[in-house]
């Protein structure tokens, strides 16, 4: 379900989804936490966070925390 607006590799692929690769691994789970109890809202993810248990957020979190990104500056900018 992630990768559809987030990208197989945390990398947004619509311009309303944040950039989630290399995000420490508690905030995502936090985040999914607030939007699966509703104290944070989006239509989006409060759909897809109330399918999630406990482990799969967990899984998720560790699996996009993991992912290595460099920040790089664009020539010219």
């Amino acid at each position: 379900m992630c990768q559809a607006c987030h990208g197989l590799d945390g990398l947004s692929k619509v311009p309303d989804a944040p950039n989630i690769a290399g995000q420490t691994e508690p905030y995502l789970v936090a985040q999914l936490q607030a939007f699966k109890s509703g104290t944070r809202k989006n239509d989006a993810m409060s759909l897809v966070a109330q399918s999630l248990s406990d482990t799969d957020i967990d899984d998720l979190a560790a699996y996009f925390s993991e992912i290595e990104i460099n920040v790089v500056k664009i020539p010219g900018q």
